[in-house]
């Protein structure tokens, strides 16, 4: 009876033990679904290093892709990196947790000026961290491109067709137009919709191609002279030298900015981790590294004291920009003419 007894125990011991050891095994990984080079690698290993948790990221090119994914049941996932429409959806979609600011003790160093441009859909700053606030420019090689406009009209440059891109990115290209034609980007009118859509297909007649993916590499490498994107994208891929021939234009009309905004998935599996990372991310001295790595202005106050790099440009630069928004009736409406224009 004694054996039997003896060796009950020793089982329930293990699958304690196992049960333990499954969960601290959990807590030791996160996962995070984000834009391509965005965290530099060094943040990772030295996160790892000091708090023994392991990241394991996920690439996606476009927000679109990213909920796509979500929707479609893709589970794993803790924390992704939105803009600032795409997690006004995934908040009203019910995807997101809500964030506990309590274990979140650098979330104090974020600029106010930044964490009230979210409060339009995220009224206490509940559910969206930001992470970077930047805009989508246009590159302009000053090597190759002389006398230039300082807004979208340079994609009427016939002299430079097939040396120019666009993103392949609706909302970015769809918005841009509107504004350069003077129109909000959640207009309802299909009439001026429609202009913006007659205004892209010009601009499609001298560009190589939509592209969000390789627009960075092939601007460096001289294939294309004028490329719309995100600056950060573009400024990783360039030497010294190309950097000094290389003009980051913010229009005054229809220039887009974003804040890109940590959050944390409802059906995470690893919120003790993700925590742990947010606040360490959020440590001036870490954030210093990432505002050197993309070159963007520091949304964290403290760091911008320790950042040793020049951005490309500050925050007041985006002062006449338009933050996207979940444009929700006219969506499917802005889609229907996007098609038409790729397959034009």
């Amino acid at each position: 009876m004694k054996k039997i007894i003896l060796l009950l125990s020793m089982i329930f011991m293990l699958a304690a033990c196992g049960g333990k050891g499954d969960k601290e095994k959990a807590n030791n990984v996160l996962y995070v679904y984000e834009w391509a080079d965005y965290i530099p690698k060094q943040i990772f290993e030295k996160f790892e290093k000091e708090t023994g948790i392991k990241v394991v990221e996920d690439i996606y090119s476009s927000n679109e892709e990213m909920f796509a994914k979500l929707k479609a049941g893709g589970k794993g996932y803790d924390l992704v990196i939105p803009s600032t429409d795409y997690a006004e959806i995934m908040m009203n979609e019910g995807m997101l947790e809500k964030i506990d600011k309590n274990q979140i003790p650098n979330f104090k160093n974020i600029d106010p000026i930044v964490l009230d441009k979210l409060h339009y859909f995220d009224k206490d700053n509940n559910y969206a961290v930001p992470y970077v606030m930047g805009a989508t420019v246009i590159a302009v090689n000053k090597k190759y491109v002389k006398d230039y406009p300082r807004d979208y009209t340079i994609f009427e440059r016939k002299d430079l067709a097939g040396r120019m891109t666009l993103l392949d990115d609706m909302r970015e290209v769809m918005t841009s137009a509107l504004g350069t034609l003077g129109y909000p980007q959640n207009t309802t009118s299909e009439k001026e919709i429609a202009q913006a859509a007659d205004l892209v297909k010009q601009w499609k007649k001298n560009i190589a191609k939509f592209d969000s993916e390789s627009y960075g590499k092939g601007f460096a490498n001289g294939d294309f002279w004028v490329v719309q994107g995100y600056a950060e994208n573009i400024y990783v891929e360039l030497d010294p030298d190309q950097k000094k021939d290389t003009d980051f234009i913010i229009p005054e009309k229809g220039g887009t900015s974003y804040i890109d905004s940590f959050v944390l998935l409802k059906d995470s599996k690893n919120k003790e981790a993700a925590y742990k990372f947010l606040n360490f991310i959020n440590e001036p001295e870490n954030y210093a590294l990432i505002c050197d790595h993309l070159g963007l202005p520091s949304i964290n106050v403290p760091a911008r004291k320790l950042v040793t790099k020049k951005p490309m440009y500050t925050i007041e630069d985006l002062k006449n920009t338009q933050t996207l928004r979940d444009i929700k009736s006219t969506l499917d409406l802005q889609n229907k003419y996007w098609q038409q224009i790729l397959v034009d």
